[in-house]
């Protein structure tokens, strides 16, 4: 490795160098303790001192310095690891270099020269590798390491690395963590001075095999990093950056799982568009925008620009709170220090004006609509954010408009509509919320109830006054106790859109939802049917929604969205949390507060796999081991409260609370997220803790749930008796048990649990999101396993191993691309087997390493044609069992299933003229685009006569196998010698080959004789028969045994058409022993699977 010239004062400092060869201008310098003779004691000591240093200290055993005769100054120009690489630079030096130093006359001038040189080689290295860290030369030489170490394609990107101790039980060894786009890689060291030697090892792990990745300690280890990979524990600690670290594999292993497995999902940033230019800059980058849009309900195009630490003056409070500004292209946002007491959303649309009143406090006035202004000071770079805000809102920076705007505003209110961009809505979209409708409220009315609704409204009214109303109010903790004791119903749909974000996708998107409505109506999808199916099953005791009113809002809102997202469409549960938003909002406003939701808020929880859901039922279980130890302690298996909670989590609680208790959930849902959804579950167990651990069965743990939720009530809605529902348990036992009011058990949930932080939901997401990912991935390899595992003839482990190396196949072509075709094909709601398949490159590199001859040259060709063979649909690609049961037949399979499978080889589809080929594979293909693109519907009568066709396919008689004609059996012919290559009988198995050709042949010239005893080309087979004979002669070399056939298609005139059936060949094949003892040898199929594994990422795949 080429260093930056560094200057060294002392050639032998402490003897620790030892010199191996040298000229008049540098020398080969050797590290005591490398090499041979280990330099006795002193190699022994210097070898310990450079084991247990930091690897950041460590020194290469080899170098080079660059010397001159009238100088006492050393350069170290080139270090390396081994004598093979350090050589290879001395060499370059001696070819390239040492001509040339002859002809300069001053030591100052050599000197220049070579560091020039070397300083342009490191430069030429950093182009062709791509360094862009802030230390290009300490990377690049980690670059260069991490090439050597672990020998992965060369399209791996290495990302960072870091200093580590890797442990081993108890033993701590030194090294170095390298993370790169697709693998976690280690490298470490421990010495063992009682047997003078160090041992070193080399981990490698794909990001997504992980099952585990967080942080931990014990009492050896005050905190580390443990990763669970292929059922086996990996702990990493280190001095400094453990935080950073995790972080940057938090973010490499979600962002593996994302683009491999849950790519319904998966949107490309941009600094993650391309896997090959993922760096850690950008990955941080990453992690910081997700923080920023979760925190501020923002949506997912804002990204943060600019932070800025100052002041706030809090009119409410009258006083100056500590926070930080966070600037994006939209949004000019702040937060608190501690995120809780205040923090507030300035849209740019809103801003009016910027004003700079004291420069000597370094403040700056921001003013927004509704004459309102915020002022922030001591902010360090005032001006560059007082002109960053302006340009972002096309201002012009002159003191004093801001009150000119708010005056004109104030004069022409029908303008403020045009500046916040709404548009005229379509006539077929409802502008009424369904509540007003259906249930108006009536102003005569005092009961008490509507006089406590009349009271909350006044309450928020007061909130209103003081801290802003609209997108730029204050949300600090007075808003969430208003939050807990219920919103009013006037407001509910307002409140739910401004804590949602929803408010902001509806401004900068005006006439979006018309428009889609318009395309998305009349067409007929697979999602549209399922809308139909579940439209009368949304609230139906609600009289919104027993109307043609409410049924084709929620018609038009579902239908929108699954035109809008085809990767979602629809999944159950979403019509049963639309009919609940569009009582309280707007058609419109119900429609961006459900993409709030589904995008944003709940992500992956509304697709086929329910992957969000299912991670948040994880969460849900850890925090009942924090929070309910006592029923832990009686309920050791906590899998029965995430398949009781799921609907908890996907209908926000509306599907088993009545409704008019459901909304007060969904408040705080909209207000905290997530957090207050497992709040109030942790707070249902908590209430029902006795009943729960008294319990006996699951069944009697159920009931206790239902029993709880039909007796929860809400005493201050104002609905009345028509709209509310009856409690499902309206019975003598249900009306028996004390009511239980919502209002008192959400202020419970937070009283008791209100302290868990939303930053520790999110990382409590990520760490179960692993675990839950790979958990359904191994349901779907187990039953893959169970369909195969009856076709073959593989021991479990084996079909295990052989799962393993076919997926990870499967991935290689996805790792180092965005557009590979096999990942673009994967469809997790797919039939297990058709969930990972291989084209035909994978499938050419994996057949090679698996198959159990030694085929000699290259055989790309035989690869081909046993790919299309096993292709049975003609998709251009093989599933699971596909490639299994071809494997069992050449490893497990009578002599005659293997001879009939190389026989078919050489028969279409699988020896077929490649434009033939060409026009079947498109024809699949544009069937498959039409299937998922949506536009029509899936036949599922197909499929089922196809499934029907599966099972009863007979087995293929040897009979029904077509003849094989003159060119097949040449090329079947070559295909039996390339098998005995490298065999001990090699050359009696090609005398056999060549006995049974020419017996076959000669078989061939009587049949033809008998038949045509005059047929002027029978001199054709006879020389076609003395080039064969040829072949069989002693004197040929077997060194070259594939180019020795001489028979060609090409030497037979045209006329004479020969062909032999299989029965034939297999009967003359059987007269040679040497033939059925070589295909009846059993052959260790372990292996076979144990080198595959070692040498599968080092194999070569040609695109």
């Amino acid at each position: 490795m080429w260093l930056k010239p560094e200057e060294i004062l002392l050639k032998n400092a402490l003897k620790l160098w030892v010199a191996e060869k040298g000229n008049e201008y540098f020398v080969l310098q050797r590290r005591r303790g490398y090499g041979e003779g280990g330099g006795g004691l002193t190699g022994l000591l210097v070898g310990t001192l450079d084991t247990m240093m930091d690897s950041t200290s460590k020194v290469a055993p080899f170098r080079i310095l660059h010397q001159t005769p009238d100088s006492q100054i050393y350069w170290s120009i080139a270090c390396g690891g081994t004598k093979e690489e350090i050589n290879q630079h001395w060499e370059w030096l001696e070819k390239n270099i040492m001509r040339t130093l002859s002809v300069f006359d001053s030591s100052d001038d050599i000197t220049s020269f070579v560091q020039g040189k070397i300083r342009g080689l490191i430069a030429e290295e950093g182009k062709v590798s791509g360094v862009q860290e802030d230390d290009p030369e300490k990377f690049r030489e980690a670059l260069l390491r991490f090439e050597k170490w672990f020998d992965l394609p060369q399209k791996e990107k290495l990302v960072t690395y870091y200093s580590c101790s890797y442990w081993r039980g108890r033993v701590p060894c030194q090294g170095w963590l390298y993370l790169s786009t697709n693998f976690l890689n280690c490298q470490a060291s421990s010495i063992y001075l009682y047997l003078d030697t160090v041992l070193s090892f080399h981990l490698v792990v794909s990001w997504n095999e992980i099952w585990r990745l967080e942080k931990t300690s014990n009492v050896i280890l005050t905190e580390s990093i443990h990763v669970l990979a292929n059922g086996e524990d990996h702990y990493f600690s280190m001095f400094l950056h453990l935080s950073e670290t995790f972080l940057i594999m938090e973010q490499l292993a979600d962002y593996s799982i994302k683009r491999l497995f849950d790519k319904e999902t998966f949107q490309e940033e941009p600094s993650l568009s391309d896997p090959l230019q993922i760096t850690k800059r950008g990955l941080e980058t990453n992690a910081r925008n997700e923080q920023f849009r979760a925190f501020f309900r923002l949506p997912k195009e804002e990204n943060l620009l600019e932070v800025y630490e100052s002041f706030l003056w809090v009119p409410f409070s009258h006083f100056n709170t500590l926070g930080k500004i966070c600037l994006s292209e939209s949004y000019l946002c702040f937060a608190s220090q501690d995120g809780s007491q205040c923090h507030v959303i300035i849209p740019m649309r809103e801003v009016i004006g910027v004003e700079k009143p004291d420069r000597s406090s370094r403040a700056l006035t921001v003013c927004v609509r509704g004459k309102r202004a915020l002022r922030f000071s001591e902010v360090r770079d005032f001006e560059r954010l007082g002109n960053a805000i302006r340009r972002r809102c096309g201002m012009t920076g002159i003191r004093g408009e801001c009150q000119n705007l708010i005056n004109h505003f104030e004069d022409n209110p029908e303008e403020v509509a045009m500046m916040v961009g709404q548009k005229e809505s379509s006539k077929t979209v409802s502008n009424e919320a369904l509540m007003t409708v259906f249930h108006p409220q009536d102003a005569e009315n005092l009961d008490p109830k509507m006089l406590k609704e009349k009271m909350k409204e006044q309450s928020w009214n007061i909130h209103f006054s003081e801290y802003g109303r609209g997108t730029s109010m204050f949300c600090t903790k007075k808003t969430r106790d208003l939050i807990v004791r219920g919103v009013p119903e006037a407001l509910r749909g307002e409140l739910w859109m401004l804590f949602s974000g929803a408010v902001n996708d509806m401004a900068v998107n005006p006439g979006y939802y018309s428009e889609i409505v318009d395309k998305s109506l009349g067409t007929s999808t697979l999602a549209t049917d399922e809308i139909e199916r579940d439209l009368h099953r949304s609230l139906p005791e609600h009289p919104a929604f027993q109307s043609d009113t409410g049924i084709s809002a929620l018609r038009r809102v579902l239908t929108a969205y699954a035109y809008r997202n085809p990767k979602i469409g629809y999944c159950q549960a979403m019509n049963i949390l639309t009919s609940v938003l569009l009582l309280y909002a707007k058609e419109e406003e119900a429609f961006w507060l459900l993409v709030a939701v589904c995008e944003r808020m709940l992500p992956d929880y509304f697709n086929r796999r329910i992957i969000g859901a299912l991670v948040d039922q994880a969460v849900f279980e850890e925090l009942i081991r924090m929070h309910l130890t006592q029923l832990t302690e009686h309920m050791t298996d906590l899998t029965f409260f995430s398949s009781v909670s799921l609907s908890w989590f996907l209908t926000l609680f509306i599907s088993v609370l009545p409704i008019e208790s459901a909304v007060n959930v969904v408040d705080c849902f909209f207000y905290d997220g997530i957090k207050a959804i497992l709040q109030l579950g942790l707070a249902v167990l908590d209430y029902n803790m006795e009943g729960l651990i008294s319990s006996h069965d699951d069944a009697e743990a159920v009931t206790i749930l239902s029993k709880f939720f039909d007796n929860v009530t809400n005493k201050d809605s104002p609905l009345p008796q028509t709209v509310q529902q009856n409690s499902v348990g309206n019975n003598d036992k249900a009306s028996s048990l004390s009511k239980v009011d919502i209002s008192d058990l959400i202020k419970e949930a937070y009283e008791k649990y209100g302290d868990m932080k939303s930053e520790e939901v999110e990382r409590m997401r990520k760490r179960n999101k692993l675990y839950v990912i790979q958990t359904l991935e191994d349901t779907t390899k187990q039953n893959v396993l169970r369909v195969v595992s009856q076709e073959v003839k593989f021991s479990a482990s084996q079909l295990d191993n052989l799962y393993a190396l076919f997926k990870r196949q499967h991935f290689l072509s996805c790792y180092w691309t965005m557009n590979s075709p096999v990942l673009l094909h994967h469809d997790p709601s797919l039939a297990y087997l058709e969930q990972y398949q291989l084209g035909f490159h994978q499938f050419r590199v994996l057949f090679s390493l698996l198959e159990p001859w030694s085929l000699c040259s290259d055989n790309d060709a035989l690869f081909l044609w046993a790919f299309r063979l096993l292709d049975e649909n003609q998709d251009g690609l093989v599933n699971f069992k596909e490639f299994c049961c071809a494997l069992d037949i050449l490893y497990s399979g009578t002599f005659t299933n293997k001879l009939k499978f190389l026989f078919k080889l050489h028969q279409p589809p699988g020896n077929s003229s490649e434009g033939q080929m060409i026009v079947v594979h498109m024809t699949h293909l544009c069937l498959k685009t039409a299937l998922s693109t949506g536009k029509g519907k899936v036949d599922l009568q197909a499929y089922l006569k196809q499934w029907q066709d599966e099972i009863l396919k007979k087995e293929e008689s040897i009979k029904d196998l077509p003849r094989i004609n003159q060119a097949q059996f040449i090329q079947f012919s070559k295909t039996l010698y390339n098998l005995f290559h490298g065999d001990p009988e090699e050359e009696s198995l090609y005398r056999a080959v060549a006995r049974v050709t020419s017996l076959l042949l000669r078989m061939e010239e009587v049949g033809r004789r008998l038949q045509e005893p005059t047929s002027p080309t029978q001199a054709a087979p006879e020389g076609a028969l003395l080039n064969r004979e040829a072949c069989s002669t002693p004197e040929r070399s077997s060194d070259t045994p594939c180019a020795t056939i001489t028979l060609e298609a090409g030497s037979i005139p045209q006329e004479v058409e020969w062909s032999f059936a299989f029965e034939q060949i297999l009967a003359s094949l059987l007269n040679e022993p040497v033939l059925v003892r070589f295909f009846e040898r059993p052959v260790d199929i372990q292996a076979r699977l144990d080198h595959a594994k070692g040498a599968q990422l080092k194999a070569k795949t040609n695109k």
